[in-house]
């Protein structure tokens, strides 16, 4: 009985494609990747950032708020807020971003509407979503955040609204604005920091 056909064997990629292994490399504070390949990288060794009162994150991928890796597609930020500590300040983006608690608990302000999260909840944020998370319960809560960067530093592309419900918070500006700068003046920026036991659960 015949078989089908059968099409000639070929490579699913030419050679000059085939991806390279990012170096990692040692600052004071833990190891960063360089270069555009792939790599491994445990969070416990990499940079983190961190301010009093804005929690800390781990820059495994990108700068939550500086440098970017070069023609990235999407920005992935480890984030660990104590009880209060807001992630950032209410606003939207023009890409579609997602949360992921990991352990602890949050407060998820949503145009205009609070939810409480837990571990496992996941969050979806479609382009133009006013939202920002807030640290809450008893310890530290560990969120995943994912966002796109198709249209990240075009203009228009960010955007923070007045809120109340974020306001109550701590985390909305007081007057509308498309400025980042203007909205994050009054906060401490982050700063490079090595990671700290106990911002990762066992």
């Amino acid at each position: 009985m015949a078989g089908r056909p059968t099409a000639a064997r070929s490579s699913a990629r030419s050679p000059e494609l085939v991806a390279s292994e990012a170096k990692l490399e040692r600052t004071e504070h833990g190891l960063v990747p360089a270069g555009e390949g792939w790599y491994v990288l445990n969070l416990r060794d990499a940079e983190w950032r961190h301010a009093a009162g804005r929690g800390a994150v781990c820059v495994v991928s990108d700068d939550f708020e500086g440098w970017r890796r070069s023609g990235a597609q999407l920005g992935v930020n480890p984030f660990v807020l104590e009880p209060g500590e807001p992630m950032s300040v209410y606003h939207w983006e023009a890409d579609q971003e997602a949360f992921l608690v990991l352990s602890g608990e949050a407060i998820l302000v949503v145009e205009g509407q609070e939810r409480p999260l837990r571990a496992w909840d996941f969050v979806h944020c479609p382009p133009r979503t006013g939202h920002v998370l807030v640290g809450a319960g008893t310890g530290p809560c560990l969120v995943l955040a994912i966002g796109s960067r198709e249209h990240d530093g075009q203009p228009d592309s960010l955007g923070f609204p007045a809120n109340d419900a974020a306001g109550r918070h701590g985390a909305s500006v007081a007057e509308d604005t498309l400025d980042g700068d203007v909205a994050y003046a009054s906060l401490p920026p982050r700063k490079p920091a090595s990671y700290r036991e106990g911002w990762l659960p066992d």
